[in-house]
């Protein structure tokens, strides 16, 4: 009962910025948690960052000063601002959302969405 679509990403130079959103869709409840994983080339899906409709946020360790995580909760809408971008953050990222539909048979999501690529280099 969620749907994301995500854009933003793109090829950017090392030390550039590039911003994320993703827009969630749907019949779910207001308290809910959306982040960023991404997917490192020959790696598995990590953590980036995450934010809850509260505004408690949670932010990989690499990433820690050079990536924000804000919501817009009216717009259903998260962003993650990355500035002072490395090579190493070459990856392709994936908004997620995690919370309940909003009515019966109140069910559990977990929803991700399509994936954008956001390659850094020189």
């Amino acid at each position: 009962q969620v749907q994301l679509v995500e854009s933003g990403g793109g090829l950017v130079q090392p030390g550039g910025s590039l911003r994320l959103s993703c827009v969630a869709s749907g019949n779910f409840d207001s308290s809910n948690t959306m982040g960023w994983y991404r997917q490192l080339p020959g790696k598995g899906r990590e953590l980036v960052a995450t934010a809850t409709d509260r505004g408690s946020t949670k932010y990989a360790d690499s990433v820690k000063g050079r990536f924000t995580i804000s919501r817009a909760n009216t717009k259903n809408t998260v962003y993650l601002q990355m500035n002072s971008l490395k090579l190493e953050d070459t990856a392709v990222y994936y908004c997620n959302f995690r919370g309940r539909s909003r009515t019966w048979p109140y069910n559990d999501l977990d929803t991700w969405g399509q994936g954008t690529l956001v390659t850094v280099a020189s």
